[in-house]
């Protein structure tokens, strides 16, 4: 991954933070998008799998 790749996606994730309410089911979308990206940057996968977030449902 890229330098600019990176800030990208460590910008986007600012953005979606940006827009946290504090209620759960309003921030669900959000947060699940903040995982998946937060991965992405990481380079994670969950345990024992080879597909991206397959094993965690997100």
């Amino acid at each position: 991954m890229t330098t600019e790749q990176k800030s990208a996606i460590e910008q986007e994730i600012d953005n979606l933070k940006g827009t946290l309410t504090g209620n759960m089911f309003q921030d669900m979308e959000a947060r699940d998008q903040i995982h998946n990206l937060e991965m992405q940057l990481k380079g994670v996968k969950p345990m024992d799998s080879h597909f991206d977030c397959i094993g965690c449902g997100s």
